[in-house]
């Protein structure tokens, strides 16, 4: 089980340790810009020394941007913004090969004999399109986290996994799969009961009043138009949507939310969010319909799934996961906030 601070750069998305430890993320400044990857690394307050920094990323416990690094990327220069994360105790690195991020390009949080969870980028499907479809490994682009898992997994004795819930191809994110029919079983009866705690970050237009506060809907999903809308009256196939939410930091025109799931419609968030006048930034097809949002450039929803907490099917004990944010998602954060 890993957990790491939320992202980039304040004491709610910054250089701040979480409670166990075990993660830490950092925003490169510009006085600090031009510096070796291995010595940015070596400071007091971070790995420490260079003889731990080359230690951490032997062991595949250093990501820039999102990506990976290895102790051939030490004399790397860094750029103003990048963000520079250390995970202090990442389950699989003791051995750099050994992770599926190094052979599939998938970031395991969480793993163990009937459960996986993994770091969805974004731009990627949850499963294919047609989950008829078999996924013949020649166009690696279109693949979707489930077809990758499958790869690694072809030789490990007919384990399969298995998806227990999805989330949007744009959205990054934490994402469970089960490695048994039991355990899926399991895992998708505790998301019926709406038992797990499902946490997302969004940046949203528009500053958010009150500063928490909760969201209550019935949707339905409009098949001609393909998105959820808010329902009318007694309309047949509406559904409870309810989120909660609390704003982690205003700025000049946007604001940034964290939001707690109860229910998990497909795009409640998003939907949600637009019917209160607070589009996410980025988002195409839930788009601010007010007309006043400051124009963003930003290549999809800003909406990351942040955390997950559950029960093990197996013995009840608490997994707690979290994802930090994706690069794209913390130079956000710094554009929105130079903006202020």
């Amino acid at each position: 089980m890993t957990s790491t601070p939320e992202g980039a750069s304040d004491s709610r998305f910054g250089s701040s340790r979480d409670a166990r430890g075990r993660g830490q993320t950092w925003t490169v400044d510009t006085a600090e810009a031009g510096q070796r990857l291995d010595k940015f690394l070596a400071a007091a307050g971070r790995a420490g020394s260079r003889s731990r920094s080359a230690d951490a990323l032997t062991r595949g416990r250093v990501f820039l941007n999102d990506a990976e690094m290895a102790l051939a990327d030490a004399a790397r220069p860094l750029a103003g913004g990048d963000v520079v994360r250390l995970w202090i105790d990442r389950p699989g690195s003791a051995s750099r090969a050994a992770g599926p991020r190094a052979r599939h390009g998938l970031e395991t949080l969480y793993e163990d004999d009937s459960l996986l969870v993994v770091n969805k980028p974004a731009g990627m499907l949850t499963v294919p399109l047609d989950d008829a479809a078999p996924y013949t490994g020649k166009n690696p682009e279109g693949a979707s986290v489930l077809d990758l898992l499958h790869q690694r997994f072809r030789s490990h004795g007919g384990r399969q996994p298995d998806v227990v819930h999805r989330i949007d191809r744009d959205t990054s994110g934490v994402v469970v799969f089960a490695l048994t029919a039991r355990t899926r079983a399991a895992l998708v009866k505790q998301f019926a009961d709406r038992t797990p705690e499902r946490v997302y970050l969004a940046v949203v237009h528009g500053r958010v009043v009150p500063a928490e506060g909760e969201w209550h809907d019935r949707l339905v999903w409009d098949e001609e138009a393909c998105l959820q809308r808010l329902a009318r009256g007694d309309e047949a196939g509406a559904v409870d949507a309810s989120s909660a939410y609390r704003v982690l930091e205003a700025f000049t025109d946007t604001t940034l939310l964290e939001v707690h799931l109860d229910t998990g419609r497909q795009g409640q968030i998003r939907v949600q969010a637009q019917l209160r006048g607070h589009a996410l930034v980025g988002d195409q097809r839930y788009r601010d319909r007010t007309g006043t949002a400051a124009p963003i450039r930003f290549p999809r929803q800003a909406l990351h799934a942040h955390r997950l907490v559950f029960a093990h099917p197996a013995d009840r004990r608490r997994i707690e996961v979290e994802a930090p944010p994706p690069a794209d998602f913390a130079k956000l954060l710094v554009t929105l906030r130079q903006r202020r």
